[in-house]
């Protein structure tokens, strides 16, 4: 399949995608496996679909990016304390992944997962990327269900927490599975996760003005967006 698109298409990328953002993010976004006309022909996760817009307009909104999406790998977008990765590298005939192609990437996303020394919250998006999370980590599927909104202490209180979310894809948008709404509170509750660090807390509280100070240095062209207390699920 991927040897016929790119005797089709020479000039799309056409091979394994790789890691977006910094090794040592705090934050690491899993989806589910790259679009053919997306990432299979950008070469970066989330780049050139509309799943990409979705994801990118709200990661800037919650400092974890900076820039403009243009949905090109050269429109400058940076990632800030985040990355991205899928539980498939290659694209899927029919960008439906088999649980062969699924099972052979897992020793790449395991060393994907091995290298995130500083990591304290994992995005899952969709369920095949929630169950690639758990299979990767040795965890039983049914103490984890995947649901969205949905968070997981999967390495006991002190390690990172697995959140749940609806795939940001056109379908989920369209058919009203996911909303811009729903997609924005897990980004809220992750913000208010990462941020569980000493200068963002008074007396041991959330200083949400500190958090709302950061995103606007973050970016200065956007209006930030507020601490959003009702947006985190109970852990």
């Amino acid at each position: 399949f991927r040897d016929d698109w790119r005797r089709r298409e020479p000039s799309w990328f056409n091979g394994p995608v790789p890691i977006f953002g910094p090794v040592d993010a705090r934050l690491l976004i899993v989806g589910l496996a790259p679009g053919l006309r997306g990432a299979n022909r950008t070469g970066r996760p989330f780049t050139g679909d509309y799943a990409g817009d979705l994801l990118y307009e709200t990661m800037i909104a919650y400092g974890f990016a900076r820039g403009s999406y243009g949905a090109d790998p050269g429109d400058g977008l940076k990632l800030v304390d985040a990355a991205i990765v899928n539980a498939v590298r290659c694209v899927p005939p029919e960008n439906k992944p088999t649980t062969d192609e699924i099972n052979a990437c897992r020793p790449f996303f395991a060393a994907r997962l091995a290298a995130a020394r500083e990591l304290k919250a994992i995005i899952a998006l969709g369920k095949i990327a929630h169950d690639q999370v758990l299979k990767t980590l040795g965890l039983p599927m049914a103490r984890f269900k995947f649901a969205h909104g949905a968070v997981h202490a999967v390495h006991g209180p002190d390690g990172p927490r697995l959140f749940d979310s609806y795939h940001c894809s056109r379908y989920n948008t369209n058919t009203g599975v996911l909303t811009p709404e729903m997609f924005r509170a897990v980004f809220a509750a992750v913000r208010r996760e990462i941020l569980k660090i000493p200068e963002f807390q008074v007396d041991g509280r959330f200083n949400d003005q500190k958090y709302v100070s950061l995103l606007a240095s973050l970016n200065p062209p956007r209006t930030a967006v507020p601490f959003e207390p009702d947006l985190r699920p109970d852990l």
